[in-house]
C-alpha cells in the first residue's frame, strides 16, 4: 500500500510553515470526525450517506498524496451508491493507514 506524504501540503504552503501547520491541524481535526461519521453510517447500512462521507474523506486522501487510494475510494463511493459494499476492506485499510500517519505528525 502506498504511504501518505506531505508533498501536496508542502506545495500548497509554498514554504509558509504557519500555513502548512494550519493545514495539518485541519486534517488532524476533521479526519477523525469524518471517519467516525462514515463508520456510523456504514454500520447503520445507510449506504447513501456513507457514500457522502467517503466523498468527504477522499479530499483528505488526495491532500495526503494517496493517488491509488483515491481511486479505490472513488470506486468504493460508487459501489455504496449502488448499495454494494465491494471495496470495504481496502477502504478501511486506507483509513487505518491515514490514522496511523496522522498520529506521527
Amino acid at each position: 500500500m502506498e504511504a501518505p506524504n506531505m508533498s501536496y501540503i508542502n506545495q500548497l504552503s509554498g514554504g509558509d510553515i504557519a500555513f502548512k501547520n494550519k493545514l495539518i491541524g485541519i486534517i488532524k481535526t476533521e479526519f477523525p470526525e469524518e471517519k467516525a461519521v462514515y463508520f456510523e453510517s456504514f454500520a447503520a447500512k445507510n449506504y447513501n450517506y456513507a457514500a457522502e462521507n467517503v466523498h468527504k474523506l477522499k479530499h483528505k486522501i488526495s491532500i495526503l498524496g494517496l493517488e491509488k487510494s483515491y481511486k479505490i475510494a472513488e470506486r468504493f463511493e460508487d459501489h455504496l451508491k449502488e448499495k454494494q459494499t465491494v471495496g470495504y476492506e481496502a477502504f478501511h485499510e486506507i483509513l487505518q493507514t491515514i490514522t496511523d500517519y496522522l498520529e506521527t505528525l
